[in-house]
């Protein structure tokens, strides 16, 4: 019996499981059901949310029409354009809700010329603006003194109109003091505004800017003297020769609106002249 093993014997059992691990996988399609019927009922609720009731009328008017839909009435003007699909303001049960079909290339025609007119005025109203700004920026080619008076001047058109500004220069300040007396400066650029603002008949705005005091100050003066300052530039303007109607606002902005990043700066200082847009 010597030749026989004394090794222990092993039996491994290995379990097989049919058809895999996985419950399969119906519940996906459940889930997927839930989440579609979620995002219908959320969108619902967000277009009842965001149309008016003349517009949900129309839609339900447009699906369930109160008369039969015929050549002379329904459709509507367009996705939740429409108060009823029946363009006009005449109840459903009169049978002429809409216009007559022949009218419709009239009315499209009248629109397309309206919106030309419109765009072609606009244009117009911009190449003044801009032909104003030239005329004064040319001046500074004209002398050496011109060039001096429009180191005070930056010009820029804006939806509002175009926007003369004039700022103090460290040499060369507004104003004397700190009072809403003009500088011969100011009265030397005032008088060339005078004629570049001539050009047209645009009316005028005029804003008053001022650079921020010291919070120390008992009785900081920013409101009053940047509407004072403003004032003095408006009876410049009169003074040499620019109608008072054409003068619509004057207003002081004290230091609200800083164009630096320090508010302190002397560059605050300034005065807007601007020369509102025609179409506004």
């Amino acid at each position: 019996m010597a030749g026989q093993s004394n090794a222990p014997v092993i039996i491994k059992r290995k379990k097989v499981v049919q058809g895999g691990g996985h419950h399969g996988g119906a519940w996906k399609v459940a889930y997927a059901d839930f989440v579609t019927a979620m995002m219908a009922f959320f969108l619902l609720m967000w277009l009842l949310n965001a149309t008016t009731e003349k517009q949900r009328k129309g839609i339900s008017d447009y699906f369930n029409p109160t008369i039969p839909v015929n050549r002379i009435s329904g459709g509507g003007d367009g996705a939740f354009g429409g108060d009823s699909v029946f363009a006009q303001e005449t109840m459903a049960n009169t049978g002429t809700g809409a216009m007559d079909r022949k009218a419709a290339p009239n009315s499209v025609d009248a629109a397309g010329e309206e919106s030309g007119r419109g765009a072609a005025g606009e244009g117009k109203a911009q190449s003044e603006l801009e032909d104003v700004e030239k005329a004064l920026m040319a001046r500074g080619g004209e002398s050496d003194t011109m060039r001096q008076l429009l180191r005070h001047v930056v010009t820029k058109v804006t939806d509002e109109g175009l926007v003369i500004e004039l700022y103090d220069l460290p040499d060369a300040p507004l104003f004397q003091g700190e009072t809403d007396e003009p500088a011969p400066v100011t009265r030397a650029v005032a008088g060339l505004l005078v004629e570049v603002l001539s050009l047209t008949t645009n009316e005028i705005a005029v804003n008053g800017h001022l650079r921020a005091y010291p919070v120390t100050l008992m009785e900081n003066p920013v409101w009053d003297l940047s509407a004072a300052r403003a004032q003095a530039v408006r009876t410049l303007l009169e003074a040499g020769g620019i109608r008072t109607e054409r003068v619509q606002r004057i207003a002081g902005f004290a230091d609200r609106k800083p164009v630096t990043s320090d508010p302190t700066d002397l560059r605050n200082n300034r005065i807007e002249v601007i020369l509102l847009r025609r179409d506004r």
